[in-house]
């Protein structure tokens, strides 16, 4: 569930400040200056295996620094007008905290940030304090975008040529350097350019920032430690499959003799309760590897293991190591990892699709593609919000198609069970001597260096985590011989313990073989029907990246993120130009999706209208994409093996590409695929008008009834078969109930379906409403394109624009207990008439009629016949209501808004 221990939130005006930040898109800033506020000291504690960051910056432009490189680096330099950082920050990031621009986030204000600002070096200044100079001291950071030359207590202890590359790990002795008392670092930052630099990249996916991400993005640590350090310690893990009673854990790490003198060490430490220790001699400079196995640790074969599983399949037990390297009785350095036990395969099916098997067990990958924030601003519950709604949707993976996270985002995706599939980025740089349509250079002897450089360090981060799923080692297009060669080499000398994917395209590698994915599209608009198809981005092997494009946030997001006049032009002018969806001429107008939705909902009349349309339409699609491939699962032809919604969410305010927004704000998309991938589900099939039930649950499922009940838009019922006795076995398998009739008596062309699926106590488990046509869209398959095949006749939906107003009535009330409110809300369809209330949807809000985000709703979106009635629960942090008391929103397609209150 969302809401997380008050401890986390440890002040109501932190709570505050947070939920300000997250909906200006300021996150630090308040509008006003901080730039004489000084850069935090960080105080660096002696203790030997410490491992302390950076605490903040001082940056500023070398265009307004005429001082030299070994004065900006020595203690005491002023630095007066440059501006305060946080601990791993971009230009532009800490330039927004100080309000130095106004919200980014709303309408073109990103065009007027002067791009020219960030061409030119910027430097990073920072303090730290330690006590004595007895033991050894590191600087430890990846992170750097572009390359910066590296400078400590007034030398430069590393030049831009060594520091490149946003992934490569730099590890500096600088005990020479470090006095007692206060020292300075310091980083000139080079300008990035993703095309010709080995960094981060958008793409199609948003308007780049103007920096291009310029900067220090993850943290820069000052380690400590004796004479001899630890490093590069982690834990292989085997684990019996499918019994799952066993597990063999080695235990590895990197003894390093940093002084001029032999030394002996004893390397100890403990895993699961397990102790074991060994003496290591070590000549001057050298380094051993140590190795704990069970051949001479037997604790080390554990019976009966704590497996972890994604969330909904198990649980997400961890384990803990410990080493201790001590020397002449006194501890020189320690070392801690997280990990835990599971195993991933992942061969191709007889198809050439790839199969993904968690502990022996099929898996249907289904999830969304990630974005960081765009200023790549960390918050680590921000981001823990985003990943439990993930699991509120039923999706299992998100896939970062470059913009690998910081060590906290892996931290949270074990703890919450959710799958990662990372991998290098397309079409800029890093795909420049292997993708033609790309915009990347072609690659330099030093750039092969980085890249080898940037996947050793990936991987020693990564390979402990048992969330990551794979690594894709290249995105649109496969490497060529000589960058695999680099990466497997890599790979193994880090121990990689899960599958290497050469791509995410239906591509190649001379070692790696077949990728087993395709990307075939589409990345705009297609019908619902087109998941059906066993062809192009249809249910059939591992889709790596597809949705069905825009994806128009509800109306309390719009109206934030644009002006009324920009909002015109949403519904009004189809071909426009849109800022908030990308700078592509591919994706820069709604001009399919406005086309498709006028054609098969009618017109829009207004901006209200326009939106509620949009969302039906986002529902559908988005719902279809999911329920195609969970049927397809199964398949004994061409079975479904992946799916990636492109995308999971957006790094900005957008249009397009989201099934959350940036607020975490909730439309049809969200409530489609959270109906999509319900644990046990009935579906419509639009290929063959079969209703089935997908059972995504360990267990069989047995004694289940299933009814189909058609009506015309005014509620005349049409058809209605109930079927009994069904069972369905478990792990994704699926079971047909029945095939609707190709055509009902009556005039209407438009029809609601609603499907009811009870248990054998006559319990609901699962409802799903339908609105289909008698006359389907009709696709252009031979028209399709690399992003969408076109649509040459519209299902014909505009008979829901008759449907009469319909009464629902709502009460709700709210508990709350240790920071977490529960708010239950009661919807029944009251009055007269036969018109069922169509997507009816509730929004919970504060005082102020603000949306109380973020949210997990039990259902949302639900339609009712008259006399139904319908209980709904939400979960949210009480601090979210900002001191007010909660109401909430009810408004459907066919129903009056209003705001009931929910205290």
């Amino acid at each position: 569930m969302f809401p997380r221990p008050a401890r986390r939130f440890p002040t109501a005006a932190a709570l505050l400040a947070l939920a300000a930040a997250l909906t200006t898109g300021a996150w630090a800033g308040s509008g006003t200056t901080e730039r004489h506020r000084p850069a935090p000291v960080t105080h660096v504690p002696s203790a030997a295996g410490s491992s302390t960051p950076l605490s903040g910056y001082a940056v500023q432009s070398t265009a307004k620094v005429g001082d030299s490189a070994a004065a900006v680096s020595s203690p005491g330099y002023p630095a007066r007008g440059w501006y305060p950082a946080g601990p791993h920050s971009t230009v532009l990031a800490a330039l927004l905290a100080n309000g130095v621009y106004a919200d980014p986030f709303h309408s073109t204000n990103q065009q007027q940030i002067p791009k020219a600002d960030f061409e030119v070096p910027w430097w990073y200044r920072s303090d730290f304090t330690v006590a004595d100079t007895a033991g050894r001291t590191y600087l430890d950071f990846s992170g750097v975008v572009s390359a910066a030359d590296v400078y400590v207590n007034g030398h430069r202890v590393a030049e831009a040529a060594r520091v490149a590359g946003a992934y490569t790990r730099h590890e500096l002795d600088i005990t020479a350097l470090v006095r007692s008392g206060t020292n300075t670092v310091a980083f000139r930052v080079q300008p990035n350019d993703p095309n010709k630099k080995l960094t981060m990249g958008w793409l199609d996916w948003l308007q780049p920032p103007p920096d291009r991400n310029m900067g220090l993005v993850r943290d820069v640590l000052v380690r400590r430690s004796g004479p001899v350090a630890l490093r590069d310690a982690h834990v292989v893990t085997e684990l019996a499959v499918p019994s799952l009673a066993a597990a063999d854990l080695t235990v590895k790490a990197l003894a390093r003799n940093d002084t001029d003198a032999p030394v002996t060490a004893e390397v100890g430490g403990s895993v699961g309760g397990v102790r074991f220790t060994r003496t290591v001699p070590l000549a001057a400079h050298e380094t051993k590897s140590v190795t704990f196995s069970p051949a001479g640790t037997p604790g080390l074969h554990l019976t009966g293991p704590e497996v972890w599983w994604p969330a909904g399949m198990g649980g997400q037990p961890l384990y803990e190591l410990a080493l201790t390297a001590t020397v002449a009785g006194r501890a020189s350095d320690t070392a801690h990892e997280t990990f835990g036990i599971r195993d991933v395969r992942a061969p191709l099916n007889s198809g050439g699709a790839r199969q993904y098997r968690i502990n022996g067990r099929e898996l249907l990958i289904k999830g969304g593609g990630w974005s960081p924030d765009e200023f790549l601003r960390w918050d680590r519950g921000y981001a823990e919000d985003r990943l439990r709604y993930a699991v509120d949707l039923g999706l299992n993976t998100v896939r970062l198609e470059g913009h690998l996270e910081p060590d906290e985002f892996f931290d949270l995706a074990d703890r919450v069970g959710v799958l990662v599939l990372p991998g290098w980025e397309c079409c800029d740089k890093w795909e420049g001597d292997v993708n033609p349509s790309g915009s990347g250079e072609r690659w330099t002897d030093a750039d092969h260096s980085v890249a080898k450089a940037s996947m050793a360090a990936e991987a020693a981060r990564l390979r402990d985590h048992p969330s990551v799923l794979s690594f894709l080692i290249g995105s649109d297009a496969a490497p060529n011989a000589t960058i695999e060669k680099d990466y497997l080499e890599a790979l193994r000398a880090a121990d990689w313990p899960v599958p290497v994917v050469p791509a995410a395209s239906d591509a190649s590698s001379p070692q790696l073989g077949a990728s087993g994915m395709k990307m075939t599209g589409p990345y705009d608009w297609v019908p619902p029907g087109y998941w059906y198809a066993k062809r192009e981005g249809g249910a059939t092997g591992f889709n790596s990246e597809t949705s069905a494009g825009p994806s128009i946030p509800t109306i309390d997001t719009l109206r934030r993120m644009m002006t009324p006049a920009e909002l015109d032009t949403l519904w009004k002018s189809p071909d426009a130009k849109q800022y908030h969806r990308s700078p592509s001429t591919t994706f820069g107008t709604l001009r399919i999706y406005n086309k498709a939705l006028a054609g098969r909902y009618g017109a829009p009349t207004g901006l209200t209208d326009y939106v509620r349309k949009a969302q039906l339409a986002q529902y559908e699609s988005v719902r279809a994409q999911f329920e195609a491939y969970g049927r397809g699962a199964t398949d004994t032809s061409g079975p479904a093996t992946g799916v990636i919604h492109w995308m999971f969410n957006s790094g900005w305010t957008s249009l397009h590409w989201q099934l959350t927004d940036r607020y975490l704000d909730q439309n049809g998309a969200y409530f489609g695929a959270k109906k999509a991938n319900e644990p046990l589900h009935v579906q419509y099939s639009y290929d063959d008008r079969s209703v089935v039930v997908v059972n995504n649950r360990h267990s069989r499922a047995e004694h289940l009834t299933a009814r189909a009940t058609l009506f015309d838009p005014d509620g005349t019922q049409r058809y209605d078969r109930t079927v009994a006795g069904l069972t369905v076995p478990g792990d994704g398998a699926h079971g047909r109930a029945l095939t609707l009739p190709s055509a009902v008596s009556g005039p209407a062309r438009t029809h609601l379906l609603r499907l009811v699926l009870t248990d054998a106590d006559g319990k609901e488990v699962s409802r799903n409403v339908y609105w289909l046509s008698t006359s389907p869209d009709t696709l252009d398959w031979n028209g399709t394109t690399w992003y969408y095949t076109p649509t040459t006749r519209y299902a014909d939906l505009k008979g829901l624009a008759s449907m009469a107003p319909a009464q629902v009535s709502a009460t709700a009330a709210t508990t709350s207990s240790d920071g977490t409110s529960t708010t239950t809300v009661t919807l029944r369809r009251t009055g007269s008439g036969t018109t069922p209330a169509l997507m009816t949807d509730v929004h919970l809000v504060d005082g102020k009629d603000r949306p109380v985000l973020p949210v997990r709703w039990s259902d949302n979106e639900v339609s009712l016949w008259p006399g139904e009635s319908v209980t709904l629960t939400a979960q949210y942090r009480t601090a979210d209501l900002h001191g007010s008391a909660p109401g909430v929103r009810v408004s459907g397609w066919n129903t009056a808004e209003r705001t009931v209150p929910a205290a």
